[in-house]
């Protein structure tokens, strides 16, 4: 049947009214302004989540398991005997954080700074051993008039690089300098030399040196802040130990630092979050209690 004149000209009428209605096409100029505003979206939402990461750790779980481990310490100590008491090193409490991926960034030997409230080592007592950049002993003997000058800055032995080379040569003398002290401390300038010059034995024992830029003026500082820290090392494997306190601190200092070290610790992992499959807590002869699971991916 054919339309008359009037139906095809409602038909024609639509048609455009149709075609009128559709957006028009987008510039290239356009495209990219959404995609940046995507991605700035993005971003902020990232950064919201970061604010947010310490909370998903529940501050009441791990109370829970540093106080179940102090128990386990102190019934341990109870068993044994009076002379096997004396003779027994504080207990080491860590956070053992698990990564669902090997991080596929490139590693170093360097260690990570995590700053936390509660130090665990005490300027006061603790004895520290600084490695110097020297040229024939001249950087040296310069590093100890420094080191005199400050007060309780904990440090025991200066230690130059020439030094270094020529009296610990053999394995057992590296041994002993490694059993000497509390902890190492190294010139940024000379951390590159220090695996090769100090043996596998320091890095064993997690008591690499922690770097210090020496050439500011304020080494007291410097070396406060280094022993203010606790520090990871982000290696080639997907699990990462973290020393979060002491058996001689309180539960509340434990807990805190626990808290803090996981929080600087994941912000200091390759895709944060997102790559953390579980975190433990644990002493060095204890089973480890879990704190956090991730849920499935």
């Amino acid at each position: 049947m054919r339309r008359s004149i009037a139906e095809e000209t409602n038909i024609n009428v639509r048609a455009r009214a149709i075609i009128m209605a559709k957006p028009p096409a987008r510039s290239s100029a356009s495209k990219k302004s959404t995609k940046s505003t995507t991605k700035n979206a993005s971003a902020a939402a990232a950064a919201t989540a970061g604010a947010n990461d310490a909370s998903r750790v529940d501050v009441d779980q791990v109370r829970k398991a540093v106080e179940a481990l102090a128990t386990h310490i102190e019934k341990v100590a109870s068993e044994k005997t009076q002379s096997a008491l004396f003779e027994d090193e504080a207990e080491t409490f860590s956070a053992l954080i698990s990564l669902r991926r090997t991080p596929k960034e490139a590693t170093s030997a360097r260690l990570v700074a995590v700053p936390i409230p509660h130090p665990l080592l005490d300027l006061a007592s603790a004895e520290l051993c600084l490695i110097v950049k020297d040229h024939k002993g001249e950087g040296h003997k310069e590093a100890k008039k420094r080191v005199a000058e400050m007060a309780k800055c904990g440090v025991a032995k200066v230690l130059g690089i020439s030094k270094l080379k020529a009296n610990y040569k053999a394995h057992e003398q590296k041994r002993k300098l490694c059993d000497s002290y509390d902890m190492f401390l190294a010139d940024d300038r000379v951390l590159p030399l220090l695996p090769k010059l100090l043996g596998k034995n320091f890095f064993k024992k997690k008591k690499q040196p922690v770097a210090v830029d020496l050439t500011k003026k304020d080494w007291v500082g410097q070396i406060q802040r280094a022993v203010g820290a606790t520090y990871l090392h982000v290696s080639g494997g997907t699990c990462v130990n973290v020393k979060v306190g002491k058996s001689t601190m309180e539960v509340d200092e434990i807990v805190e630092n626990t808290m803090a070290a996981i929080e600087g610790a994941v912000n200091k992992i390759p895709r944060r979050w997102g790559n953390i499959q579980s975190i433990y807590i644990k002493t060095p002869d204890s089973v480890a209690l879990p704190v956090y699971v991730a849920p499935p991916e």
